[in-house]
């Protein structure tokens, strides 16, 4: 699955690159935070580059036929990934698979291995030095007794490659990534779904590139937000 990541300096050059290259861009938000180390379950709210705009989405989709706030705030921790294999069965995923998709740009993402009894974090990362675009489902919710419009996304996984069933080795899922090349054809409404299921696959591990980080990664009471939390450790799990 995909419930930890990072979002910094270098999604963040990512995202001024493609609207200075990309004249149909509408609108865009200026994204100032660094997330060395965020998880879904604190919903942040993340820049995700859409068909014609870039905008601030809160991470865990809120369908829109969810109709209160108490139910809103129960399911989004249910939909922080969308698994590509049933995305067109769910009813909370099967109409934003068709319309509203969008990219999120990562820095890299965090994973856990199962060693015996144990947890290893590991750290995955760009092979180029470059970052990943995830492929995303987005959907804005609207809170009938407010009216606020609050928007939402979930991120797409799919099998793992073999070097993510080897870290990821209890659920051998990964993230969807997507080459650069592929953002406009999984953004643009008028692709064919048939071609939009063909870029639900995983990503080649001769782009990917991990290695061990300290289990301070999976202690929840402490600050894991800073840059030392990505520093790689002794004994390094290496590919």
């Amino acid at each position: 699955m995909c419930f930890t990541v990072s979002v910094e300096r270098k999604a963040k050059e990512a995202i001024e690159q493609f609207v200075k290259s990309n004249v149909l861009i509408q609108n865009r938000i200026d994204f100032e935070e660094d997330y060395y180390f965020v998880s879904g379950f604190s919903h942040p709210s993340l820049p995700l580059i859409k068909q014609n705009s870039v905008e601030l989405s809160e991470w865990g989709l809120i369908p829109s036929f969810v109709n209160n706030e108490e139910k809103a705030l129960d399911i989004r921790d249910k939909t922080l990934n969308a698994r590509s294999d049933t995305i067109h069965e769910k009813v909370s995923f099967k109409s934003s698979i068709r319309s509203q998709r969008a990219v999120l740009p990562l820095d890299g993402f965090f994973e856990w291995k199962h060693v015996g009894r144990d947890k290893v974090p590991h750290y995955i990362f760009p092979r180029d030095e470059k970052v990943f675009y995830l492929g995303c489902i987005y959907n804005p919710w609207t809170n009938r007794h407010t009216g606020e419009i609050i928007n939402t996304f979930s991120i797409i996984t799919t099998d793992a490659n073999p070097m993510m069933e080897v870290i990821h080795n209890s659920k051998k899922r990964m993230p969807l990534i997507l080459s650069r090349d592929d953002i406009k054809r999984w953004n643009d409404l008028s692709t064919e779904i048939d071609e939009v299921n063909s870029l639900m696959k995983p990503y080649p591990e001769s782009e990917m590139s991990a290695y061990q980080v300290s289990k301070d990664a999976g202690n929840s009471r402490i600050n894991r937000n800073h840059p030392g939390i990505k520093e790689r450790v002794e004994n390094t799990f290496l590919f």
